[in-house]
């Protein structure tokens, strides 16, 4: 299966329009049209209607296997390129919001001191952004975050050969307003808070799927959904009762109108991990977040 051909019908299963992917990808629409004919010959079935254009049903199963085949591609191709020209001077980061911390001032401060001529750019990103261009190296590094059991590696997307090195865990808590019941417990079972309402915060808390996961319990409604960063926004919903939210233990520490109950069961910690991939700057930077005081002991995937 030509790597070229399912580019372009991904990009135009993704935009419905033969000429509007012709556009993008800088080719005419006659050869879109002839990318997708060959692609679906090639397969011995129809891909794409015309009228409107939507994927049929052996599209839309070749759409699933697309985005992981294209980005393992593209990680292949950036990881060799890091082998053969790795840009020793500069150092591009992404961070998610929650893993952005005095941690990563400090442990900058340091490679800074050893490599004063390095250029340091750096990016809050959502979690599948980051790991996505790690792996195609559009950054030398990603920090994400997420629940995991102690000292266990965070579940991520299969992205190609980066390494996983973990940098800091600590304990995570539900976020309850004040007046909230359950508010005076030193801790809480998680799936006691099944029925109650919760915020779905995709890129800050720990969502509804996840909650039912960890718990075996097909539960956790939804009553707000907040699709911001700023997790002071957040804490202030959970403040206004507008539902629960599981986060980082010190986040709510000092927060008004919030009280952080600590998780009995299942036990879970919030997880900060560096990918990366293996050499230069990023390397050294992931050693030294996870060489501060309070790190978390290295958790290393290939």
């Amino acid at each position: 299966m030509d790597p070229h051909l399912l580019r372009t019908f991904v990009t135009v299963a993704r935009l419905g329009s033969f000429s509007a992917a012709a556009r993008e990808l800088g080719y005419t629409q006659s050869a879109v049209s002839q990318h997708i004919s060959a692609l679906e010959h090639d397969l011995g079935g129809l891909l794409l209607l015309r009228r409107p254009v939507v994927p049929t049903e052996a599209g839309t199963r070749l759409l699933e296997h697309a985005g992981p085949l294209l980005l393992r591609l593209d990680a292949a191709r950036a990881d060799i390129a890091r082998l053969l020209s790795a840009p020793a001077g500069r150092l591009t980061l992404g961070v998610t919001p929650l893993a952005m911390s005095s941690r990563l001032s400090r442990a900058l401060a340091e490679v800074r001191c050893e490599q004063p001529r390095l250029e340091v750019a750096v990016r809050v990103t959502g979690h599948a952004a980051a790991v996505r261009e790690a792996a195609t190296g559009e950054l030398e590094l990603a920090l994400v975050d997420g629940m995991a059991a102690p000292s266990d590696p965070l579940y991520l997307p299969e992205a190609g050969p980066l390494t996983a090195t973990g940098v800091a865990e600590e304990p995570s808590a539900v976020a309850l307003p004040a007046g909230h019941p359950l508010a005076g417990r030193d801790g809480v079972r998680l799936v006691d808070l099944g029925d109650a309402r919760w915020i779905d915060a995709p890129e800050i808390a720990v969502g509804r799927d996840r909650l039912s996961t960890l718990c075996g319990y097909d539960g956790f409604p939804v009553s707000l959904r907040y699709e911001g960063t700023d997790v002071r926004g957040l804490v202030a919903l959970v403040a206004a009762g507008h539902g629960l939210a599981l986060l980082p233990r010190s986040v709510l520490e000092g927060a008004c109108g919030v009280v952080g109950v600590a998780v009995t069961m299942p036990r879970t910690v919030h997880r900060i991990e560096a990918l990366h991939g293996g050499t230069g700057p990023a390397a050294l930077l992931a050693a030294r977040l996870a060489s501060l005081p309070g790190g978390a002991a290295d958790a290393v995937r290939a």
